[in-house]
């Protein structure tokens, strides 16, 4: 899987976490202006960069910055360290997004984080794995994030859902201090704010034979990016920093979009951080 963001679409975020405009940031990489807008377009430049200069001026890691141009990718997951989770991605016109099914190997109590575009791959696995579905956990309320809801709240009205949304239920809000069990799985919520106001990242532990923990974290971080945050760029980088990257290193990151990655993975290579 195409990581979310390439290099020129990070530059394009920082420059707007930054408030650095196309001109500034190309006198810092020592390039035209020009050359800098098809840069943040293709992700590719004719020429050299001077790293340095642009990622100081955008708050950037330089040497992250530069693996990221050179062809950085996460290494491969393994996901048979974590039998009951599925990573479900949908597409829609322009893009793809990831929600994720979980669930207890004994009891086959289950969980669904997101929805996606549509609800029928998600039911199409619950239903062949025979899946108890009791929770849906949603990260954010973007619509590519919620948009088979309805459909996966009709066949299986009996599941609880959990939101960190302004107008949801209070029984269905997320408390900070809340943990819900499937079977031997346990789950917990951080908040993940920045991209969203409603950003929250959930965190499955305690899995069979030890595996490490997975944090299902929305659009708050990608693989070696993060997510769009507006007008709240550093209150982003804190959440990230304090709730997802604060994590053991072997924890392994499922984001809204792109590939997954693991904690010490972004620690290293993610150019934001």
């Amino acid at each position: 899987m195409s990581l979310e963001d390439h290099v020129g679409d990070v530059i394009a975020k920082a420059r707007l976490h930054a408030g650095v405009d196309a001109a500034e940031a190309a006198a810092a990489a020592g390039i035209a202006a020009p050359a800098m807008e098809a840069f943040e377009d293709s992700g590719k430049v004719d020429g050299p960069i001077n790293w340095t200069g642009l990622a100081g001026r955008l708050g950037l890691d330089a040497g992250k910055l530069e693996r990221l141009a050179g062809g950085w990718q996460p290494g491969p997951v393994d996901l048979a360290a974590w039998r009951e989770l599925r990573v479900i991605t949908t597409r829609g016109a322009h893009f793809s997004v990831n929600a994720y099914l979980v669930w207890d190997e004994v009891t086959r109590e289950g969980a669904l984080f997101d929805t996606g575009f549509e609800a029928a791959p998600a039911l199409e696995i619950i239903e062949r794995e025979a899946v108890d579905l009791r929770h849906l956990f949603i990260t954010h309320s973007h619509a590519d994030h919620v948009a088979g809801l309805a459909a996966i709240r009709a066949r299986h009205p009996k599941a609880r859902l959990h939101s960190s949304m302004a107008d949801a239920a209070l029984h269905e809000r997320n408390r900070a201090n809340d943990f819900i069990h499937l079977g031997s799985l346990r789950i917990t919520n951080r908040s993940t704010p920045g991209h969203a106001v409603d950003g929250v990242t959930y965190v499955v532990g305690t899995w069979p034979e030890d595996a490490p923990p997975v944090a299902i974290v929305g659009d708050a971080i990608f693989a070696g990016s993060m997510g769009r945050a507006a007008g709240a760029a550093e209150e982003a980088r804190k959440a990230i920093r304090e709730q997802i990257l604060a994590l053991p290193p072997e924890t392994l990151i499922c984001p809204g979009h792109g590939p997954l990655t693991t904690v010490a993975e972004e620690k290293a290579n993610n150019p934001f951080f």
